[in-house]
């Protein structure tokens, strides 16, 4: 049996306080469940990458984080914003910079409506909280991001998952059940694989049920101007809701959620969300509005992007892992159960290699994974000497004998928005 890691129950000893028991139980099975012997610490916790080293782990896809229009919007805001007044969202009136952030995005995504949130885990929690009720079944993708998971939640409403990108499972539910909420991502964020959002708004229709679209990880990435999946396919106006973090092509801290009038005004005054936190800072605004610039005009950032996940994804699955359900800057290798994944995680970072480890609760027990984002700043060289590693740790790693080699012959096809024609070109 696995040891049981003392320190919480140290430190509470210590300051003389007594842990009740419900806390006991859970914290236990934490440390039992996370501390491996052979690893020594959480899975997550691996080597410190140094200065050289390179490291697949961020969000900012277009490496707009330190372009100059942003880094001077922002600093031009905190100078110009000395008394700036901190309140919560609903009560900023009229035409403010918010406002007008509001509206520029609304007019980019071909929707009437905007409200920026404190987060994308905001947004999507208080959004579904404020559509969903005890008796309105939510039908969510099993690889659903966790804060949709978690608005079903505290909508009290019933979470009914289906099989990921098979919207044959999602009918089916939909026939039992009736009429509710669907939740999907236009992009996965562990997986990089594409939502079949046709499919998904046709079924939306037929029943009558309210699709709400999470854009996180495609905003900023997909379409001519980086308007996102659902604008590119032509749905603006048959999607009932999109939702997006603005941390990932915007380079910021905030949410936004995107859909009618109607129902954008009832949201902000609704949202448990919207209403106890703060509202947003003019300087994370005024990054906003110039990344919003940013993104709508310097195309080449999207072309090098998907060049270089291109050129990664064709290297690795070259190689026998199995990255075919990405079609997309983000891309993932599935070593199983946390040992196997501690052992990836380690040969790769002695050699100064660094991706994002996904476990539970973020991935199904025993389906922990190494994920690798691409960004459109990495060179041809970081790029050849990441699959320069991933071949050289294939029998270390003994990649050959993981669950998902075997499953890489049985995927079924991905839609290619992302890789597009000359003509059509981001």
């Amino acid at each position: 049996m696995i040891r049981i890691e003392k320190i919480w129950r140290d430190i509470l000893k210590k300051s003389g306080k007594n842990e009740p028991t419900f806390l006991t139980g859970r914290v236990d099975a934490y440390y039992q469940r996370t501390r491996d012997p052979k690893a020594g610490g959480h899975i997550l916790e691996g080597r410190v990458p140094g200065s050289d080293d390179i490291r697949l782990v961020s969000n900012d896809y277009l490496s707009i984080a330190s372009h100059s229009k942003v880094r001077k919007a922002r600093i031009d805001a905190l100078q110009e914003n000395e008394n700036e007044m901190l309140r919560s969202g609903v009560y900023r009136f009229g035409e403010d910079s918010q406002g007008q952030f509001e509206a520029q995005a609304a007019e980019w995504l071909s929707a009437e409506s905007a409200l920026l949130s404190h987060s994308g885990w905001c947004a999507n929690v208080g959004l579904v909280q404020s559509i969903a009720t005890p008796d309105v079944p939510v039908y969510v993708d099993m690889m659903a991001h966790m804060s949709l998971w978690e608005g079903a939640k505290s909508a009290g409403a019933t979470a009914r998952p289906f099989r990921h990108n098979t919207p044959e499972s999602l009918e089916k539910l939909v026939k039992k059940h009736g009429q509710g909420v669907i939740l999907v991502d236009s992009l996965y964020s562990t997986s990089g694989s594409l939502c079949p959002l046709v499919d998904m708004v046709e079924i939306a229709e037929k029943y009558g049920c309210m699709l709400v679209v999470d854009e996180s990880h495609s905003l900023g990435v997909i379409g001519s101007s980086g308007e996102g999946m659902v604008s590119e396919m032509g749905l603006a106006d048959r999607v009932d809701f999109r939702t997006a973090s603005l941390s990932k092509a915007f380079a910021g801290r905030g949410g936004i959620i995107i859909g009618s009038k109607r129902h954008i005004e009832y949201i902000k005054y609704e949202s448990l969300p919207s209403i106890f936190s703060s509202g947003l800072h003019e300087h994370d605004i005024a990054g906003f509005s110039a990344a919003l610039e940013v993104l709508q005009t310097e195309n080449f950032r999207r072309e090098r992007l998907r060049s270089n996940s291109d050129f990664l994804r064709q290297q690795l699955d070259g190689m026998g892992y199995n990255v075919s359900p990405s079609q997309s800057q983000i891309m993932s290798v599935v070593p199983g159960p946390e040992n196997q994944t501690i052992i990836f995680r380690d040969a790769l970072e002695q050699r100064g290699i660094f991706g994002s480890v996904f476990c539970a609760p973020a991935t199904p027990k025993n389906r922990s994974l190494m994920r690798f984002s691409v960004s459109a700043a990495m060179t041809e060289e970081s790029l050849s000497r990441v699959a320069e590693v991933c071949r050289e740790v294939k029998d270390i790693v003994q990649s050959d004998r993981w669950l998902s080699t075997a499953r890489k012959s049985q995927k079924r096809p991905q839609p290619k928005f992302f890789v597009q024609e000359p003509s059509m070109a981001m």
